[in-house]
């Protein structure tokens, strides 16, 4: 995954409140891939991409996933004349 695909990894998993850490493969190489692994120390990290991804599709079949913070909301949108 890319650095954009693995901020969207990252929020999923502090909102199921999975506490692995996403960064690239290489650490010196923020543009190259990226991946999931079980604590930040780029010496000693293990990849947990199928935990990870077996702990996801768990909390996902428990419901919907919960909200970023904010409630359903209601309301009208008006276009500015400008």
């Amino acid at each position: 995954m890319d650095a954009e695909e693995a901020r969207r990894v990252d929020t999923t998993l502090r909102r199921l409140g999975l506490s692995w850490v996403v960064a690239p493969v290489d650490p010196n190489d923020t543009a190259g891939d990226w991946g999931v692994f079980d604590i930040a120390d780029p010496v000693t990290r293990e990849p947990v991409k199928a935990d990870a991804l077996a702990s996801v599709l768990a909390k996902v079949a428990q419901g919907p996933l919960p909200s970023a913070g904010s409630s359903a909301r209601r309301g009208f949108v008006i276009p500015s004349k400008g």
